[in-house]
């Protein structure tokens, strides 16, 4: 088996690979996260996903690398991470009472025989109502600022759902560990 690399410097990705009891390293690629002119919300998380794993290639020869974006979509809009407090709470006052999509490209690249996998999951998080007091202590109490959608649904922000729904509960996390498995076992690898 080629040895994995995770494309990433999340940890949360890192922690939801390391559910799959696979030994990986961690590597974070360098590339422009730019949205394009025109550009859909799917293109850009799979040309994203592809892109992360690719610029590893040269680096790391024989691997399979482990690409993924995300990005969250309210209305026609997409929102990425909001880095501050201001942003986040106007984040989650837009989001009060709708449905936030959260679309998770993914890619698996084997730099050694240059074959390349590449998907999206959807996910969708119905919001609670939320007022602005609510939504500060929560902001608070997580600081969810580098997070698309400004809250961490492995932590307290799933008190800020009123429902869920899709394929892959991971995807909301940022690696969709259902897909990635299905690649995975395409590229031969022993899943325990």
């Amino acid at each position: 088996m080629l040895p994995l690399l995770l494309a990433s410097s999340s940890v949360y990705r890192r922690d939801l690979l390391a559910r799959l009891r696979l030994p990986f390293i961690c590597s974070s690629p360098d590339i422009d996260e730019s949205h394009r002119p025109g550009e859909s919300a799917v293109d850009l998380v799979k040309r994203l996903a592809e892109a992360k794993a690719r610029a590893l290639s040269d680096s790391h020869g024989a691997h399979l690398i482990i690409g993924s974006d995300q990005v969250a979509v309210l209305g026609d809009r997409i929102i990425g991470k909001p880095h501050t407090f201001e942003k986040a709470r106007e984040q989650l006052l837009a989001a009060s009472g709708a449905s936030v999509s959260f679309l998770t490209g993914l890619a698996l690249f084997n730099s050694q025989t240059g074959h390349c996998q590449v998907d999206w999951v959807p996910f969708t998080v119905h919001m609670r109502t939320l007022d602005t007091a609510r939504i500060e202590r929560y902001l608070h109490a997580e600081q969810p600022y580098d997070c698309a959608g400004s809250f961490k649904a492995e932590g307290l922000g799933v008190s800020l759902f009123e429902s869920t729904e899709g394929p892959d509960a991971t995807s909301l996390i940022g690696l969709p560990l259902i897909r990635l498995v299905d690649m995975l076992l395409a590229e031969g690898v022993p899943i325990p």
